[in-house]
């Protein structure tokens, strides 16, 4: 047996809808010991585990038992504390599969759970999101799937932590530091930070050219130099700096419940670095500000972006997420210095030993 493991698979009633994703389990677990969690109430406290989520949805989107799980996450801040996941969905329509992905590692990640780099496959119904594994690996789509989960759930079994004695941070960032709240939050969890090194680079200049999609072959030409086609900072400052560092901290307020453009476009540039990079040793955290609300939706662009796309690995709580609205009032939040302690001593229990 390869190691021990928890199985967490909100049920759901109709059978033959779980076919697929039921013969998926039983080929990548073979060589596992694990035990099933299929209602939420068995779902005790899960902690300091190795945890595989399986997600079977309906047409609809809809596994309503899921629900009942996430809703026992929502409301227990360390359930899954010390605990390393993954997580499968399994739909049958095209849509749904990764929103609802992103929102459990969301939540799962809000009660403690740590997650690999790419620690996320969805299975839509006709499963044509394998069309170019499948070519890769000179076979079919659904074996493409199996070969995808397995390699996910390995990657969280070999999971282990990574911290050094002194460590490199990255802060990348496009906002006003003398108006934004979000630069203000991140100078209080600085001042609590100790035994790293930190490079702060902004993509304010209005000069950042966002990807548009080179050829491949020409993608690929500049990342054997990691470099890319359109150059300026991206390519001069913010790529040495991602190789250097080993955790990287957006800043990201929340403008219209989405990432800043300026952000956005260092996501869809870093493709080019990331076509010879791989990044499942760099952890990734974010800090996130709304003038109103929708702060979990920007935190979940980052996850799904960088995280279950580019590798980054997601440590647990790995997100600050915060409102405030007129120009330095985050000051006057409530608590809010003792999150920014707390936070800063959870970044400090991860990267340095």
């Amino acid at each position: 047996m390869k190691g021990k493991l928890t199985l967490v698979y909100p049920q759901c009633a109709d059978a033959k809808r779980t076919e697929r994703l039921n013969a998926l389990l039983d080929e990548i677990l073979k060589e596992y010991e694990y035990t099933v969690i299929k209602y939420a109430e068995e779902f005790v406290p899960l902690k300091n585990q190795k945890i595989l989520f399986a997600i079977p949805l309906g047409i609809s989107g809809i596994n309503l038992e899921y629900f009942h799980f996430l809703k026992i996450l929502r409301t227990h801040s360390d359930m899954l504390k010390g605990s390393v996941g993954g997580i499968i969905v399994d739909g049958e329509s095209e849509l749904y599969t990764k929103s609802v992905a992103r929102e459990f590692m969301f939540t799962a990640n809000q009660a403690g759970c740590s997650f690999p780099g790419r620690a996320m496959v969805e299975g839509t119904e006709s499963l044509q999101n394998f069309n170019i594994q499948a070519m890769r690996l000179e076979t079919d789509n659904l074996t493409a799937y199996h070969i995808a989960a397995k390699e996910m759930l390995e990657r969280v079994m070999a999971f282990q932590p990574r911290p050094k004695k002194k460590t490199n941070i990255l802060v990348l960032h496009a906002s006003n530091f003398k108006t934004s709240n979000t630069s203000e939050l991140w100078n209080m969890v600085k001042e609590n930070l100790h035994d790293c090194e930190i490079e702060e680079i902004s993509l304010r200049n209005g000069t950042i050219q966002d990807c548009s999609g080179c050829p491949y072959r020409m993608c690929m030409h500049y990342s054997e130099k990691s470099s890319c086609y359109y150059g300026g900072v991206i390519a001069e400052q913010v790529y040495p700096a991602i190789l250097k560092c080993d955790a990287l901290v957006l800043l990201c307020p929340n403008y219209n419940d989405a990432l800043s453009a300026n952000i956005t476009a260092f996501i869809n540039r870093l493709t080019a670095l990331f076509r010879k990079t791989a990044f499942y040793e760099k952890t990734v955290y974010a800090i996130v500000v709304s003038g109103y609300s929708g702060g979990n939706i920007v935190a979940e662009q980052v996850i799904s972006a960088l995280s279950m796309n580019k590798t980054f690995r997601l440590p647990a709580y790995f997100s600050m997420v915060e409102t405030a609205n007129d120009p330095m009032s985050i000051l006057k939040v409530d608590g809010i210095e003792e999150r920014a302690h707390a936070f800063a001593d959870n970044m400090m229990h991860v990267l340095v030993q």
